[in-house]
C-alpha cells in the first residue's frame, strides 16, 4: 500500500515503491481543471498546462526539452474536468532531475508574451483539427447539451474567441487563483529511495501560488438534443443519458452494467446490432463520473439509412431487464473489469495518476482488495437499479452526419416509457 504524507509546504506527497523496474514515475496532480473556469475564460486552464513547458526564470522552453531528452526522460501534462496534472518518467537515478523540472515550471513559469502567442497557435490548430474531426466533435456537443450553460459542459479546449484574445494576465491570473498546495497531491510510483524524495519535495516545492479562489458551480444535467446536419459518409451518434458520480452506491453496478451492454466484442451491442444485424462498424457504451455528477452513453458510427434500424434495437437493448442476462456475463464483465484495473499496476505512470486521483477524489487510496470486493459483490439485480436510474433519467442525443432519417428526441424517448 502507498504511503502518504502531508508535508510542511502543504502538499501531500505519495510514495509508492516498485523494486522490480528501474524507472520512476513523477508528477503533481492539482484539483483545479476546466470546471473552475467560467464563460469569460473558457479554455484557460488547457492553455495553462501548456504553458508551464515554455519557459521559466530558469530554463527556455527548449532547454527544458534538451534536459528532458538528456536522460531519455518523458514529460507531459494533461487537463480535465477536474484535474490537472503534470508528470515525468525517468530512469531511477534521475529523480532529482524530474522533481527540480516539475517545481521549476509549477514556480517560475515566465508566460512569455512571444510563447503565448505561438502557443495559442498551436491551440487553434488543435481545436480546428477537432471540428474536423466529427467522432470527436460529436462528444464535445453531447456534453454541452446534457450540461448547458455551466463550467461542466463547456469544452476542455476553449472556444477560438477567447484564445485568440487571451492575455498573459489571464493565464497566470487562474495559475495564481486557483492553483494551492492544498489542492496539490505529489505522487511518485517505482524505484526509489523515500527519504530522498521526501527531502527532495520538501525542499523544491516551497514557491506555489497560495490561490485562495473555489469557483466550481454545481453541475446540473439537464439533457437536451443536439444535431448537425454534414455531409459525411456516416452518422456519428451518442445516445446517453444521466450516470453516477463517484461516491455513488451504484458506481461499480453501472460500470459493469456498461461493460455488459457495449465494452468488447462479446458485448450484447456488438453482437446485436454489429454482428448480428451489420448496421454499424463502431459501438461502444462508457460510463464516465464527476465529483457531483455523472454520464451515461452509447456512441455509434451508422449509414443513413442504418439508422432507421439501429435506434429501435439500441432503445430495446437499454429496455431489456437485467434478469435476463446469463451469470457467464456478469461473470465476464467482472473479468474485464477487474483486469483494466490490475494491469494497470504493471505501470509506474499508471500507479502514479491512480494513487493521485484517489487522493484527491476520495481523500485516500482504496487498495485493490476493496475495490475487488466491491465489483465480487455486484448481483444482477444491482445492474438493474444501475439500468433504472440511467433510462430514467432524461435523455441526450448528439448527432453529426446525415441525420434526415434519425428519429425526433420525443420519439426516441417514448421508446424507454
Amino acid at each position: 500500500m502507498p504511503n502518504t504524507k502531508k508535508l510542511s509546504n502543504g502538499i501531500t506527497l505519495i510514495t509508492d515503491f516498485v523494486d522490480t523496474v528501474e524507472t520512476i514515475s513523477v508528477g503533481m496532480w492539482i484539483k483545479v481543471g476546466a470546471r473552475n473556469e467560467n464563460d469569460n475564460n473558457n479554455g484557460v486552464a488547457h492553455l495553462l498546462e501548456h504553458m508551464a513547458f515554455k519557459g521559466t526564470k530558469n530554463r527556455t522552453a527548449l532547454e527544458i526539452a534538451q534536459e528532458v531528452e538528456m536522460i531519455g526522460g518523458h514529460v507531459n501534462a494533461y487537463t480535465s474536468r477536474e484535474i490537472t496534472a503534470y508528470y515525468m518518467k525517468v530512469l531511477k537515478e534521475d529523480i532529482k532531475t524530474s522533481v527540480d523540472i516539475i517545481s521549476d515550471i509549477l514556480q517560475f513559469s515566465s508566460f512569455d508574451k512571444k510563447e503565448l502567442d505561438r502557443e495559442r497557435g498551436v491551440i487553434l490548430q488543435e481545436i480546428g483539427m477537432y471540428l474536423d474531426t466529427p467522432d470527436d466533435l460529436v462528444f464535445d456537443k453531447w456534453q454541452e447539451t446534457a450540461y448547458p450553460n455551466q463550467p461542466m459542459g463547456r469544452s476542455i479546449l476553449g472556444k477560438t474567441e477567447i484564445i485568440k484574445n487571451i492575455q498573459r494576465e489571464e493565464v497566470s491570473g487562474f495559475m495564481n487563483d486557483f492553483y494551492n498546495p492544498e489542492k496539490m497531491v505529489f505522487s511518485v510510483s517505482g524505484n526509489f529511495n523515500e527519504k530522498e524524495v521526501i527531502g527532495l519535495v520538501e525542499e523544491k516545492f516551497n514557491f506555489l501560488p497560495k490561490g485562495t479562489s473555489n469557483y466550481s458551480p454545481k453541475s446540473n444535467y439537464e439533457g437536451g438534443d443536439f444535431r448537425q446536419n454534414k455531409e459525411l459518409e456516416q452518422v456519428n451518434l451518442i445516445l446517453g443519458f444521466k450516470g453516477v458520480d463517484y461516491f455513488s452506491d451504484l458506481y461499480y453496478a453501472t460500470a459493469l452494467y456498461s461493460t455488459v451492454l457495449g465494452s468488447g466484442m462479446s458485448s450484447r451491442l456488438f453482437q446485436e446490432i454489429r454482428e448480428k444485424r451489420g448496421l454499424v462498424y463502431s459501438i461502444s457504451s462508457y460510463s464516465s463520473s464527476f465529483t457531483d455528477s455523472g454520464v451515461f452513453g452509447i456512441y455509434a458510427g451508422t449509414g443513413s439509412e442504418e439508422i432507421k434500424e439501429l435506434i429501435p434495437v439500441l432503445c430495446d437493448q437499454l429496455n431489456i431487464h437485467t434478469s435476463s442476462f446469463t451469470p457467464d456475463e456478469l461473470k465476464r464483465a467482472k473479468a474485464q473489469f477487474k483486469s483494466s484495473l490490475l494491469m494497470g499496476k504493471e505501470s509506474t505512470s499508471v500507479r502514479a495518476r491512480s494513487n493521485a486521483t484517489q487522493k484527491l477524489l476520495y481523500n485516500r487510496i482504496i487498495d485493490d482488495e476493496e475495490r475487488m470486493k466491491k465489483i465480487n459483490a455486484i448481483t444482477l439485480e444491482d445492474l438493474e437499479k444501475a439500468r433504472l436510474n440511467i433510462i430514467q433519467s432524461p435523455l441526450t442525443i448528439s448527432a453529426i452526419g446525415p441525420i434526415k432519417n434519425l428519429d425526433s428526441h420525443n420519439k426516441i424517448l417514448k421508446r424507454f416509457n
